[in-house]
């Protein structure tokens, strides 16, 4: 399982770590994105949506995280 933890980045959009390690993953791999960021949580949960690629949300206060597996090459 890669595990990508943005909470707290500032300098830059939490996607773009997100965005990089989906495209650095095997297909099968199982990625865990936990962020702090409420409007960058909702962009990945649209852009997986409309990507085909099912994921399990977690909410742990003002920490939320997204799990889904990579099904191809990004």
């Amino acid at each position: 399982m890669i595990t990508v933890d943005t909470c707290g980045i500032t300098a830059y959009s939490p996607l773009i770590p997100a965005i990089k390690a989906m495209c650095t993953a095997s297909p099968g791999e199982t990625i865990e994105i936990i962020m702090n960021h409420a409007d960058a949580f909702q962009d990945l949960k649209e852009y997986l949506s409309e990507q085909g690629i099912g994921f399990r949300e977690i909410y742990d206060g003002e920490q939320m995280t997204l799990q889904f597996t990579i099904n191809g090459k990004f």
